[in-house]
């Protein structure tokens, strides 16, 4: 399993995907989930992937594929689309086309699982945030709801519901990611560290701050344990229940 998840804030985006795959308890191995692509001054997108590894993987293959091949300046691709909303249908398409392929043998035995998440910015179009199923279809992020979550989402949601706002800036969103991913990991064994963490400044046009975070990163130590030294302050200082 896994946990990736990105805001789309007004001071940027902020993106990150555990990189723990397993199959089963005594095959536990990692791999990156967080990939980014980068024409400074041109376009920055970043794809994050949950679900079954060799289809995933396969998607993002075939995009890599379809940008180092530019034999028709009339095939699109993610570095040559004019927006945002075109390069989440190119993705969308890779699906469908690698479900096409290998579909019927994997829902005859583990089932074609796979979902993407889609950010960055192209030109001057604003920074946007798309979901994509394993369908190919889409949803995209809101300013009532700035993050999009994929994976083993249910144990970090909840602190994003409480505390994500749309104004907060890049360095506390990223903090906000991490304690979603800290409360996650409390919880799943099926996600884990490293950690992939990548911050982007908009209107920046520009991949800079990529940080991996391993179990032995001071901040995320410092984090978790303020985190949980926080929450049981705040119960010990509640009214307790009648008896």
């Amino acid at each position: 399993m896994t946990y990736a998840v990105a805001l789309n804030l007004e001071s940027g985006m902020v993106f990150a995907a555990d990189t723990r795959t397993n199959a089963g308890v005594d095959n536990i191995s990692q791999f990156r989930k967080l990939h980014h692509w980068n024409r400074p001054g041109d376009r920055v997108l970043v794809l994050l992937t949950a679900g079954n590894l060799a289809v995933t993987q396969s998607v993002v293959s075939l995009l890599n594929e379809q940008i180092e091949a530019e034999q028709d300046p009339e095939t699109p691709t993610l570095m040559t689309v004019a927006s945002m909303y075109r390069a989440a249908r190119l993705v969308g398409a890779a699906v469908r086309e690698i479900r096409a392929v290998d579909g019927e043998a994997l829902e005859a035995s583990a089932g074609f699982s796979a979902s993407f998440i889609l950010g960055g910015q192209i030109g001057r179009e604003p920074p946007r945030l798309f979901q994509i199923y394993a369908e190919g279809n889409f949803i995209e992020s809101t300013v009532d709801t700035p993050y999009l979550q994929i994976g083993e989402h249910k144990y970090g949601k909840p602190i994003l519901d409480r505390v994500t706002h749309s104004d907060m800036s890049l360095g506390e969103a990223a903090k906000l990611i991490l304690l979603s991913f800290d409360s996650t990991m409390r919880s799943n064994l099926s996600v884990g560290m490293p950690i992939d963490l990548l911050v982007y400044e908009r209107e920046s046009l520009v991949a800079q701050q990529f940080h991996r975070l391993d179990k032995d990163n001071e901040y995320f130590r410092r984090l978790s344990k303020a985190w949980s030294d926080a929450l049981r302050s705040a119960v010990e200082r509640m009214e307790e229940f009648k008896v």
